[in-house]
């Protein structure tokens, strides 16, 4: 039986490594954790001079370098001087060269959240009006390439480690102590501290590349991993590094001294390492919400203990989960009902302990309902929940099982075992003994010691072989255990994906943070067009100097119910004191750069000082109209000014 089920274990692994893969390569770049929630000048205006710098404001504060933020000119040439500085709270501003011509201007930005993920964007500005430009923005992201793949390959083995290193020594310490003893239950948790701790190197290298440049060749820059090193995200993996070498020591005394105590003394001793892998496990567990969604935004103080103890309740079920599938099928002695009994109840405070703080931080992370469907973040959760419910459903059937399972059968099969050995004992003996007289008549008595000791080797070694197939064939004859085994198998194969989900997630915007950015981009565009909510029309103010005597003064232009059809369009010319200016003539000309579509010129008739008017202007496409009004002040004195507006 044990035959057959080893392939089914080995197909499965392989289908679950690749289901793991494919949701990390289909991961794409680490989504930015701070969101660009507005800047001057606003994304895609057209400003009439010059402006003095560029300031954006994120939803969170971030982490700047020297070309953290960078304006470029139409030919793709910096025109940013000196290095970007906080201006106030979230806002950055850098400053620009004087005497900037007219054109289009991108501005681009790559910094690092608050919550160690790095963020990039970039828009585009217009100076007098917008012009062609060399400079290509669709390629600003963050955290891509081989560097970013292999980051979100690290993490996830970081965690796998933790869950690993953490859940199986609690299963060996707290449901059964005699895994202190054998050898796959102590290469599992090796195998899950040597994990993590060549994951939180291979992170610190990968750190300084992964949040700026994303250039392979910047992994082993020193001047990097220096600079990683100052930030909250270099501190937390240097933490953990630390916290490993404490518990390389915990380790070597649960699998080293802990087993050859007796029963008296392992009661104290089991005390000790109790709390101080309490205080290892939770200070690893520090490390990561120390630097990441729980160290920003709403009730950090609250939120930090919580995201360590749902890491904890993660090592706590997973990790334990991967221990008892460990001794179900790689274990020679046999796990003890007992055990598993123990570890059912350690796995229902997990569940219920993941179900509690998984709530706080849904609740905190995402703010509404309509983000569960609407952000990303909220659909991977709403699958990170599909699973787990699916866990704690094979999970029930694993209980069943287990209070099923009994030590009876075990117990019979080793009196069979006895039994059986006697006549093998005796074979074993009768064979000894004829080798022994057979090689005395022919070779001396040093030639037969040698061969009786080589012959004995050779049949206690085969005796060996046959006492493990004997006791593997009596504990898979127990129904109950092989159906335990079944479903613990299933158990570890949802949650290799679960944690893939996890690891995801956790790269995620978080659906809070990506509504408030939606809702200020809704209200900087909204701004930019100078819209009225309540009426549904446009009003545009445009200054302007004709540059003769007494030439300077403000037009607006308004534009009712500015949609696509039939618009009325007023025009109202104004001096600086707010009085109305009579001047000779006012014309307007509207243009569609996008769709190339224009100049439509319109000539309003004049209807009383300072007030043109036209009826049935016709705009035939929605989009980012540009409104270029000429106000003439004398037979020679005159001016064109222009605004953008969103029309339709």
């Amino acid at each position: 039986m044990t035959q057959t089920i080893a392939p089914r274990v080995r197909t499965l692994v392989l289908l679950l490594l690749a289901a793991c893969g494919l949701l990390l390569t289909t991961a794409g770049p680490a989504s930015a954790h701070a969101a660009l929630t507005g800047s001057d000048p606003q994304q895609g205006v057209v400003v009439d001079k010059a402006p003095d710098q560029v300031s954006l404001t994120f939803s969170e504060k971030v982490a700047l370098s020297n070309d953290s933020l960078r304006v470029l000119d139409p030919k793709g040439k910096a025109v940013q001087q000196g290095k970007p500085s906080e201006v106030s709270g979230t806002t950055y501003a850098v400053k620009l060269h004087s005497g900037l011509p007219d054109g289009t201007y991108t501005v681009t930005y790559q910094v690092v959240s608050a919550d160690s993920h790095p963020v990039a964007g970039a828009f585009t500005f217009s100076i007098g009006a917008p012009s062609t430009t060399s400079v290509s923005v669709s390629g600003e992201t963050a955290g891509g390439g081989v560097v970013g793949w292999l980051y979100g390959f690290g993490r996830y083995m970081s965690y796998a480690g933790f869950i690993v290193l953490v859940g199986g020594a609690a299963f060996v310490l707290g449901c059964w102590q005699r895994g202190a003893g054998v050898r796959p239950m102590q290469r599992l948790v090796v195998g899950g501290w040597l994990t993590l701790t060549a994951a939180t190197l291979l992170l610190l290298l990968l750190r300084g590349s992964y949040t700026s440049s994303g250039k392979v060749g910047d992994i082993f820059d020193l001047d990097l991993l220096g600079n990683v090193l100052q930030t909250k995200s270099g501190a937390a993996l240097v933490s953990r590094l630390l916290l490993l070498a404490a518990a390389a020591l915990f380790i070597s005394v649960l699998f080293g001294a802990y087993d050859k105590r007796e029963d008296e003394e392992k009661r104290d001793l089991t005390f000790g390492l109790a709390i101080g892998g309490t205080v290892v496990a939770a200070g690893l567990a520090a490390s990561w919400a120390m630097a990441e969604h729980a160290s920003v935004g709403l009730q950090t103080g609250i939120a930090m203990p919580v995201d360590v103890l749902h890491l904890l309740a993660v090592a706590g079920w997973l990790g334990g989960l991967t221990a008892l599938l460990v001794a179900l099928y790689r274990s020679e002695v046999p796990v003890e009902s007992a055990a598993v009994r123990r570890f059912s109840q350690v796995a229902f405070g997990s569940v219920v302990a993941l179900v509690a703080t998984g709530v706080y931080q849904s609740w905190r992370q995402l703010g509404s309902w309509s983000a569960f469907t609407g952000t990303r973040y909220g659909q991977l959760l709403l699958v990170k929940i599909g699973l787990v419910a699916l866990l704690v459903g094979i999970a029930f059937i694993s209980r069943r099982w287990t209070g099923q399972l009994a030590d009876t059968v075990v117990q019979r099969g080793k009196r069979a075992q006895q039994k059986e050995r006697v006549p093998d004992k005796e074979r074993v003996a009768a064979n000894a003994s004829g080798s022994g007289s057979g090689s005395g008549k022919s070779k001396g008595a040093g030639s037969k010691g040698a061969g009786d000791s080589k012959r004995a080797a050779q049949l206690a070694r085969q005796q060996a072989a046959m006492d493990t197939a004997r006791q593997k064939r009596t504990r898979d004859a127990d129904p109950n255990r092989f159906g335990l085994r079944r479903s613990v198998l299933a158990e570890a194969g949802v949650a290799v994906v679960l944690l893939a989900v996890t690891t995801v997630l956790t790269q995620t915007e978080p659906g809070r943070t990506e509504e408030d950015a939606k809702a200020a981009t809704a209200a900087s565009s909204s701004s930019s067009s100078s819209s009225s909510a309540g009426s549904g029309a446009v009003t545009l103010d445009m200054s302007f100097d004709t540059g003769g005597t007494d030439g300077k003064g403000v037009v607006t232009v308004d534009f009712d119910p500015a949609r696509v059809g039939g618009n009325e369009m007023h025009v109202y010319v104004q001096r600086s004191n707010g009085r109305a200016f009579d001047i000779p003539e006012v014309k307007v000309a509207l243009t569609l750069e996008a769709k190339k579509i224009g100049p439509l010129a319109v000539t309003p008739d004049r209807i009383a000082t300072g007030h043109w008017s036209a009826s049935n202007v016709q705009i035939p496409m929605a989009g980012d109209w540009k409104v270029a009004v000429t106000v003439r002040t004398s037979d020679i004195d005159q001016t064109t000014v222009s605004k953008n507006a969103q029309i339709g």
